[in-house]
Order: structure tokens, then sequence, then C-alpha cells
């Protein structure tokens, strides 16, 4: 065994599970783990400006990858600020690994006041985490951090944090290191597979399919699109599930909006849902509709409709194992191309969307190309995207998911350019959400990660101001904003700054932005937009 600090054995146990960035802020407590990674050159480190952005952009490496992002943080505030991130991935079932620092193994629970304390850290990042571990012991390190990917890579793919004082991370010993482990996918039983397959022979023709978050991977969205052929099933996604059919096809229908009648006939003239990787929250399905729910989480199926038969198993092995089996009981179905594309054709007819929301997203659709990733913000042209914006590949777009966080999209992109800079990134944010973390433009310019962020401005927290002259009657409080010259504050970052006016010049500002290949900001001034929902 090599006699190694807890900072070597950290660092090379990293590397040994796949992680090759890092996304992080340095700080007193991990000072030995820092240095390690200097002598780690197949990992590359990237300071963010604050410690949310460092999860967020995690986040995005995770989810336009598929492989675990990681972040590094100081113990106590630094922790506390990168659970905003961590929310954001718990909800989105994102695979994170938050490595954290922490006080002198000695003095932990002590509460003497020692620099960025705080009482039981681990407990603190309980809500927002699948797992958490602190290690006290140098030789425990590589268990620890093989730990934290066996938990990442198995089941639902959700954060997870370890936590190791500075004196562990100092102290050297014999440290046995440890190979990656091989996380097979969960193999579905053959008598939920052969009782589901049952149901849909029985009810073709009557079938929906609902695809969620777990369905996104590129193999899961080839698995899916074969079994919604064979049964001629329609196929609607949740927002994150947008890219499990390419938005070409004619049984993709689209994402639900609320008080959708089009859509809501689409639900009730089809009794048998296949639910896949979604938790079916805000389904509302007629009573006596039956739910087919494939989860990796036993936990899930049926928490939202109790007629559930449960496929518990990993998303691809489960639609391959059901289309071989629904296959075995009945032949491909009659094409129903014609009905759904006059469906689509209609839904999406320019003439029946609101504007400028259905302008504006028209225009960012035709400026990124088919394999471009959007990350859609908390603001009326991101809200709107969630169900206008035409997906065509997996892992091309990238909410917030239920964490609804202000201020995620930004550095999410950051994260999404880093695991696929040779795909064009952009991200789409309202004025009041950019600032939340519009210093990470310093971290795009010093890294050249090339994303463009559009910021339509209305100067204020527009959706909470519309509500308060609409809903309120006028009584406007913490609304209106002041804000920078969006333009100078991109340049004065180093970035490229762009002011347009309307869908056209930003069709062509955002092709030019792209093609330079460049960070840039492109700001939309706009006025108060009717509600997207």
């Amino acid at each position: 065994m090599p006699k190694l600090t807890g900072g070597q054995a950290l660092a090379k146990s990293l590397y040994r599970e796949g992680v090759r960035v890092i996304f992080g802020l340095v700080g007193a407590q991990l000072y030995y783990a820092t240095d390690a990674l200097y002598d780690e050159p197949g990992i590359q480190w990237i300071s963010a400006r604050n410690e949310q952005a460092t999860t967020f952009m995690a986040d995005g490496y995770a989810r336009a990858s598929g492989e675990v992002g990681t972040a590094m943080v100081v113990p106590g505030p630094g922790v506390l600020n990168a659970t905003s991130g961590l929310s954001t991935a718990y909800s989105a079932s994102s695979p994170v690994l938050l490595v954290a620092g922490q006080i002198p193994k000695n003095l932990i629970g002590v509460n003497r006041g020692m620099l960025h304390e705080i009482d039981d850290q681990l407990e603190a990042v309980k809500s927002v985490t699948k797992w958490a571990a602190r290690t006290v012991d140098a030789v425990d390190v590589p268990e620890t951090v093989h730990e934290a990917f066996h938990q990442l890579k198995t089941g639902r793919p959700r954060p997870v944090e370890i936590e190791i004082p500075p004196d562990t991370l100092s102290e050297e010993t014999d440290v046995d290191l440890l190979e990656p482990a091989i996380h097979p996918k969960l193999v579905p039983q053959a008598s939920s597979i052969a009782e589901a397959a049952k149901l849909l022979a029985n009810s073709a023709g009557q079938v929906v399919i609902w695809a969620g978050g777990g369905a996104t991977s590129p193999e899961a969205s080839t698995a899916l699109t074969r079994l919604a052929e064979h049964l001629q099933a329609p196929v609607i996604t949740t927002s994150e599930g947008k890219g499990s059919i390419t938005d070409r096809h004619y049984l993709s229908v689209g994402v639900p909006k609320v008080q959708d009648p089009s859509m809501r006939k689409v639900i009730e003239d089809h009794p048998v849902v296949l639910a896949v990787g979604t938790r079916m929250a805000t389904a509302n399905l007629p009573e006596g509709h039956r739910v087919i729910q494939i989860d990796v989480d036993a936990e899930e199926i049926g928490r939202n409709h109790k007629n559930t038969l449960a496929v518990l198993g990993d998303s691809t092995e489960s639609l391959k194992a059901l289309h071989k089996a629904t296959a075995e009981l009945i032949g491909p179905q009659e094409s129903r191309e014609d009905e759904y594309e006059a469906f689509r054709k209609d839904r999406y007819d320019p003439a029946n969307l609101m504007e400028p929301q259905g302008s504006y997203t028209r225009a960012i659709r035709a400026a990124i190309p088919d394999d471009g990733i959007l990350v859609s913000g908390m603001t009326q042209i991101g809200y709107f995207s969630r169900a206008y914006y035409p997906v065509y590949q997996p892992r091309t777009y990238i909410t917030s998911s239920y964490s609804g966080n202000l201020g995620y999209a930004y550095p999410t992109a950051l994260g999404a350019k880093v695991a696929q800079p040779d795909k064009a990134v952009v991200c789409v944010s309202g004025d009041g959400g950019f600032m939340y973390n519009s210093q990470e433009l310093a971290t795009a310019a010093q890294y050249g990660i090339n994303v463009v962020a559009v910021v339509f401005n209305d100067n204020a927290f527009g959706n909470v101001l519309r509500d308060q002259t609409v809903r309120l009657k006028g009584r406007l409080i913490g609304t209106e904003l002041h804000n920078p010259d969006f333009v100078k504050l991109a340049e004065a970052h180093g970035v490229t700054g762009i002011r347009v006016n309307g869908a056209d010049e930003l069709e062509a500002a955002l092709k030019e932005a792209l093609a330079a290949n460049a960070p840039a900001l492109i700001e939309v001034p706009v006025e108060m937009m009717e509600s997207s929902f």
C-alpha cells in the first residue's frame, strides 16, 4: 500500500472513479485536497465565484453528459451556499457529488466557534442529498469515495455529499486505493414485464406514454420510441422528459399545460398510461385510468396514482423487455400518423400561441443546432419553452424541475458546456434571475466556457410583478428592479455583450454569437408579458 495523505487518497480515488472536472472554491480547510489535485493533471479544476454556482455547474455537467458532476467547497457557509444547486439536482434526479471540508476532527460538535463551523453539517444537507457521510481517518477516504459512487450509480441518481476534516486531508498513512465497481442496471422482474405487456396488448389503441426525466438517456429514448411506434401510442413528456422522443416524430404530442383542452382529450381518450421515469406529480389522471409505472425508485411507484402496476427497474432495460414481451402478444399497430400530425399542426400553429413568447421561442430554436443544449430559466420565455420549444435529441433541454431556482440557468449552462464543449449551449434568463449569478461571467471568461446567455429584461421580477398588478390590484412590493447596463456588465467581465430588439434580431444575434464560439450575453428588453401558464 502506498503512503499517501488523505488529500492525495481523495484525489486519486476521485480520478479512479471517473472524475475529470471539479467545480469548486478553494479555502483553508481544503488546502491539502486542492494541493493533491495539483498533482492529478487528469482532473480539471474550475473555480466558480460563489459556492452556489459550483453545484449548479456540477448539475449541468451531469445532465448534459450522463456522468457524475463534482463540486468541492469549504464547510459551513460554503456548504450552505452549495445546497441551492443540490436542491435542483435532487429534484431532477441528477448525480452530483459534493466534496465538503470540515473543521478539525477533534472539534466537530464541540461548538467552540471555529472558522466556518456550523452545528451538524451532515444534518444540514440531508434534505437535499440521497446519502451523506463524514470520514475522519485518511485510511478510510478511498472506501468513502467508493461508497459515494455506489450511491450515485445505483438506484435513483441523486446528489451525495462527503465531508473530510482538514487534519484528515493532511494526515499521511498507508492507503489501499480501490478500483471502481461495476454498477449493473436494475433489471425488472419478468413477472411484472409479463403483466404489463398483457395490459398493453389488451389495450391497443388506448395507451398513452408519459415520459419523464428518467427516460432521457439516448438508450432509453431509442427503446421508448420503438415501443411507441409498435403500439402507435402518443407520447406525452414532462418538462424534464423533453428529448425522450424527438419532437419531429408524429407520436410526440408535447408537454401538457394547465387548462390545455386538446392535451386533456388525449389523456382522457387513452385510459392506460405507461409512465416512464416520472413521478406523475401533476398528471391529475381521470378516475379509472390504469397506470403502468416504470421507475428505478420503488418509493415513487404509485405515489401519485394508486391504480398502478409497478415495473421496478432501469428505464432502458424495462422498455426493451416490455417491447419484446408486447411484440410477442400483438404485432405492430396501424399507423396513426395522419391523426397525430393534424393534432401537432394545430397545437404548434403560431396563430394559436401567445406572443411575444411564441416568436422569441421560435427564434431561439431556429438559431440553435439540433444537438444544441437549452437551459430554460425561471422566466416567461423559459416557462413557455417547456411546452413549445421543440427538442430533437436527449439531454439537450435542462430545467430546474420542481425546485424552481431563480439564478440556476447560467451556471448550469456553464457546467453543461464544460461537459459538451463541441455543442452549442444557450441559457434563457430573466434580469432578476440572471443577477443571482451574474458573477459567473468572470468564470466563463477565465476558462473560455462559450455559453450564450439570453437575458430578457423587464426591470422586474416580472412574473410576480404581473401577478401583483393583475391579481393584487397593483399593490407592488419588492418586484421593481434597478439593473445594470447588461451589455456593459458583460463587457466588464471580458464577455461579448449585445442588445437586440424583437425576435428577428434575437435570432440573428444568437446565430452570430454561437458561430463566434465565445462567451456572450444577449440582452432583450421586453415589456410585461401575459402568464405562460
